[in-house]
C-alpha cells in the first residue's frame, strides 16, 4: 500500500513528468531522425504522464494483489485522464496535441481501443516495476532534503506552465485572428461580385445566376476553411483587374459611383491581407517552440492556419 507524504507525491509526479518526456522525446526524435523537446512545457516536463503515473498508483492500490483488476483499473483510469484532457485542451486552446481519429475504435479522436489497452499493461509495468525503485530511492531522501528539492522543482515548473499556457492562449488567438482576416478578405470579394453583377448589361438576366453564387459565398463565408487562402486571395486579384479594365472600357455611371468603394475595398483587403501575414509570421519564442515540440497536433476547424504557422516556425528553425 501506498502512504506517503504530499511532499513524496509532488516528487513522484515531477520524477514522472520528468520520466515522461525523456520517454517521449527520446521516441519522436528517433522517429523524426532529429531532436524533439515533446510536450507542452518548454522544460524537460511532460505533466500528463506525471498525472497518468499517480492515477495509476491510485487506482490500482485497491487491487494490487490481482493484476488483472490493475489492469483493467489501469485501461478505465487513463481512457478516463486521457479523454478528459484532451476534450479540455481542445476547448481551450482549438487544437488537438494528439489525435487518433485515424485509429481503428476511436472515439471522438481523443482516445481508442489500441491506447487504452496500452494504458492497462504500462500500469502493470509501472506498479510492478518502474515505481519500486523509484519508491526506494525517494524514501531514502531525507525530508528537509527531498521538501527543498520538491520546492524549487514547484517554482520552476509552475513559472513554465504559466507561460506556458499564455502560449497555448495566444497562439488560438492567433488561429482565430487569421481565420477572421479571411473571412473578412472573402466578404471584401463578395461585395466585389455584387459590383462586378451590375455593371453588367445583363444583369436582369443573370439575376438569379447571381443569387444562387451569392448564396455560395455566403455558405463558404460561414464554414470558414471551405475555401484555401491562396484561393481567396487569386479570386479577389481578379476581380480587381476585371474592375480595372471595366472601368477602362465600359465606363458608366455605376461605376463612376462606386469609385470610392472599390477603393476602400481595396485598402481593408490589404490590410487584412497584412495583418493576417504578420499574425502568420510567429514571433513569439514560446508559441514557436509549442509548435515545433508538437508537429502532429491538428485542428479542423483552423486547419489551414495552422499548417501555415507550422510551416513558418520551420523556417525560422533554418
Amino acid at each position: 500500500m501506498y502512504h506517503y507524504t504530499v511532499v513524496q507525491w509532488l516528487f513522484f509526479f515531477y520524477f514522472y513528468c520528468f520520466f515522461g518526456w525523456c520517454f517521449e522525446s527520446a521516441y519522436v526524435s528517433i522517429k523524426s531522425k532529429r531532436l524533439v523537446n515533446r510536450g507542452f512545457m518548454r522544460g524537460p516536463f511532460l505533466p500528463l504522464y506525471g498525472c497518468g503515473a499517480i492515477m495509476m498508483l491510485v487506482v490500482s492500490k485497491p487491487f494490487q494483489e490481482n493484476l488483472v483488476l490493475v489492469y483493467i483499473a489501469g485501461c478505465l483510469g487513463a481512457t478516463v485522464l486521457e479523454y478528459v484532457t484532451g476534450v479540455t485542451m481542445e476547448a481551450l486552446f482549438k487544437v488537438r496535441y494528439w489525435d487518433y481519429s485515424k485509429n481503428k475504435f476511436n472515439f471522438q479522436g481523443h482516445i481508442c481501443l489500441g491506447s487504452s489497452l496500452a494504458w492497462g499493461g504500462l500500469t502493470i509495468l509501472m506498479t510492478e516495476v518502474i515505481h519500486k525503485p523509484v519508491e526506494r530511492l525517494v524514501l531514502s531522501i531525507p525530508g528537509r532534503y527531498l521538501g527543498i528539492i520538491t520546492f524549487l522543482l514547484s517554482v520552476y515548473i509552475c513559472v513554465d506552465f504559466a507561460l506556458s499556457f499564455k502560449a497555448a492562449l495566444d497562439l488560438r488567438d492567433i488561429l482565430v485572428q487569421m481565420e477572421r482576416a479571411k473571412e473578412e478578405m472573402m466578404r471584401i470579394q463578395k461585395r466585389l461580385d455584387v459590383i462586378i453583377a451590375l455593371t453588367e448589361e445583363d444583369w436582369s438576366s443573370r439575376k438569379s445566376e447571381f443569387a444562387d453564387g451569392l448564396a455560395l459565398r455566403k455558405g463558404e463565408i460561414k464554414e470558414g476553411i471551405s475555401m484555401r487562402m491562396e484561393d481567396v486571395k487569386a479570386q479577389i486579384d481578379e476581380t480587381l483587374e476585371k474592375l480595372k479594365n471595366l472601368a477602362q472600357t465600359k465606363p458608366n455611371a455605376y461605376l463612376d459611383s462606386v469609385k470610392e468603394e472599390i477603393f476602400d475595398l481595396k485598402v481593408k483587403y490589404k490590410s487584412s491581407l497584412d495583418y493576417r501575414s504578420r499574425l502568420g509570421k510567429l514571433k513569439d519564442f514560446f508559441q514557436r517552440g509549442l509548435i515545433r515540440s508538437n508537429p502532429t497536433m491538428s485542428s479542423e476547424k483552423f486547419r489551414e492556419a495552422l499548417e501555415e504557422l507550422k510551416k513558418n516556425s520551420q523556417k525560422k528553425r533554418k
